[in-house]
């Protein structure tokens, strides 16, 4: 779920990751639920396939255009759209833009350092990043308790998905995001029920994602599909970040854990 960025009181809170969590559909001919498995294995053999696919690409692009919503102290859930563009070599180098209804973030990683800038407040950090793009994601998490955008991208298939704690999964069917044919899951986990649409054939991305938040009554959802670059043409500039004239560089501030709390670890 969106984190709330360590960049100093002069930054609000950023569009980071895109969990895969959503909500779990029944089609009229599925089998009563009675009879039907309630982890159905080609659902799940699904997601690994994926994860197996995902980890095997060494340069991609991705693009997520999506929206979330959002509910008022009131009950009123107003809706807020925005989209992720990332580019990443394995193991260590990549590149976000985030531009949603209300922000925009950059970040940069070249495999030495990991920069956050904000464009509009032309603000930066920069801090030392180890050599890989997993290592940094839980570096991040750890000691600055920061999400980076579409972290899922690079978890699938690892210990850090936990597909132990998925309680439902259904196969809903086929179905057609942007004129590609994919196949349309269902699951459910603790405080989010969640629907992952996969290209069919060759090369099993995902193409759309449904995130249900269960423990709100208003059951606040976030919807969005990904468009894909296998090939994409950068140069290694594209990865280093240059500070525009006249931005500010502040320092971005270590989680400190209360003492005698245990840090939850994250999904």
């Amino acid at each position: 779920m969106p984190r709330l960025d360590k960049m100093g009181v002069a930054l609000a809170v950023v569009l980071s990751g895109l969990p895969l969590s959503g909500s779990r559909a029944q089609t009229q001919n599925a089998p009563p639920a009675s009879s039907a498995p309630a982890r159905d294995p080609e659902a799940m053999s699904a997601l690994e396939k994926m994860g197996k696919y995902l980890r095997s690409l060494n340069t991609f692009q991705v693009t997520a255009t999506g929206t979330r919503e959002q509910v008022m102290k009131d009950g009123e859930k107003v809706q807020y759209g925005g989209t992720i563009d990332l580019l990443a070599v394995r193991p260590g180098k990549m590149r976000v833009e985030v531009n949603t209804d209300r922000e925009n973030r950059k970040f940069y990683y070249d495999g030495k350092n990991f920069t956050m800038y904000a464009p509009r407040q032309n603000l930066y950090t920069t801090v030392p990043a180890p050599a890989s793009i997993n290592d940094l994601a839980k570096e991040l998490e750890d000691k600055y308790d920061i999400e980076l955008p579409l972290v899922d991208l690079f978890r699938w298939g690892t210990s850090e998905s936990k597909p132990e704690e998925i309680t439902v999964a259904t196969d809903v069917g086929p179905a057609q995001i942007d004129g590609t044919t994919t196949e349309h899951y269902a699951f459910r986990q603790k405080g989010v029920d969640w629907q992952i649409w996969i290209q069919n054939g060759e090369y099993p991305l995902p193409r759309k994602i449904v995130i249900t938040t269960t423990t709100d009554e208003a059951r606040p959802q976030y919807v969005a599909e990904y468009t894909w670059n296998l090939a994409p043409s950068f140069n290694d500039e594209a990865f280093a970040f240059q500070a525009p004239e006249n931005a500010k560089k502040i320092p971005l501030a270590e989680v400190t854990p209360m003492a005698g709390v245990k840090k939850e670890g994250k999904k």
